[in-house]
């Protein structure tokens, strides 16, 4: 187990252990577990003996309507103070777990197993929660942090290909702007690396988590260093729901033509390393798309401030700098692209 403090919380991670290990950290009878038919269905037995919420899947059910649904099943259930939340599932669920725990009663302790490798990577840690509002993905929400995150690698044994490259966009970010050793490592690899050897995979995930844990343990609430995260999301979030992408997908596509950008405002040289890595890992690159629409939709995007937006650019493969571009700037490197 390891313990992170953030500002005013903080986190116990449980590597490796399995899902049977929650009641070790939660009492079944005051916990309700948050899930979707799809993770329900494959691993029911898992979920015996627990008090269960069962949603539908996909990105376009992480709205209002959903959580309205969960507030008012848990008024069924009785659920109090004392009730703790367990999203068990992809970062659909954990955002919308940690969301519902945030305002439910003003605040229940919460904590989530992630199943799917962009969960357990990115989307589980660092205390964002929240909802999509139309095209514009997680505009509404809270950072709050989990109580605990429990690491099951068994339920990547029924997680689709697409779902392991989702993931992989987002490794592939935490290594462009963190971690040049495990940048080389994953282009002398892959996925055969990585699928079926328990090892390898638990060691990349681990390696991941503790990347982005202590990126958000330095600046929790998004004022500096954290930011970095964001490599890739600028432009990715605004393509992601207006074209119906899988999030690493839009992200992987918003991390080429930030290289690209880097090129022009930092000297950049290594863009086509990246797209091959990208492309390695059977994620998309280069697409054609609307820009003056996805200017639009990025004009709304929480980095901005009044007339500038805050972009994840690279020095170089390891090494991630935020630069503040004026919007007008913005719109035409967008139209250049």
């Amino acid at each position: 187990m390891k313990h992170i403090q953030f500002s005013n919380s903080s986190t116990d991670f449980y590597f490796a252990e399995g899902i049977s290990h929650l009641r070790k950290i939660s009492d079944p009878k005051a916990t309700v577990l948050i899930t979707d038919e799809n993770v329900y269905n494959a691993h029911s037995k898992r979920f015996k003996g627990w008090n269960t919420i069962v949603l539908k899947p996909g990105e376009e059910f992480k709205v209002q309507a959903t959580v309205d649904s969960v507030i008012e099943r848990l008024i069924e259930m009785e659920a109090d103070r004392k009730t703790t939340l367990v999203g068990i599932g992809g970062g659909v669920i954990t955002d919308i777990t940690g969301y519902v725990a945030s305002v439910y009663m003003r605040g229940l302790r919460f904590g989530f197993v992630p199943t799917s490798l962009l969960a357990l990577v990115d989307a589980s840690i660092g205390g964002k929660n929240g909802i999509d509002v139309g095209v514009y993905k997680n505009m509404v929400g809270i950072i709050r942090q989990p109580s605990f995150i429990l690491h099951d690698m068994i339920f990547l044994n029924t997680l689709p290909q697409r779902e392991w490259e989702n993931g992989f966009a987002e490794i592939i970010k935490h290594a462009c702007i963190k971690d040049a050793a495990m940048f080389r490592q994953l282009e002398a690899g892959s996925f055969k690396t990585y699928q079926g050897k328990k090892k390898s995979i638990c060691e990349l995930v681990q390696r991941n988590a503790m990347i982005k844990a202590k990126v958000v343990q330095q600046d929790e609430f998004e004022k500096n260093e954290r930011r970095l995260l964001n490599f890739g999301h600028t432009l990715g979030h605004a393509l992601e729901n207006q074209y119906e992408l899988m999030h690493g997908q839009a992200v992987s596509i918003g991390m080429t033509y930030a290289c690209h950008n880097s090129e022009q405002l930092t000297g950049f040289k290594q863009t086509e390393k990246v797209v091959k890595v990208l492309e390695q890992y059977g994620l998309p690159t280069y697409t054609s798309f609307d820009k003056q629409k996805a200017f639009e939709v990025l004009k709304m995007d929480k980095k901005r401030e009044r007339k500038e937006m805050n972009y994840v650019l690279l020095e170089k493969i390891g090494k991630g700098v935020v630069k503040s571009i004026s919007l007008e700037k913005l719109e035409s490197i967008i139209n250049e692209l």
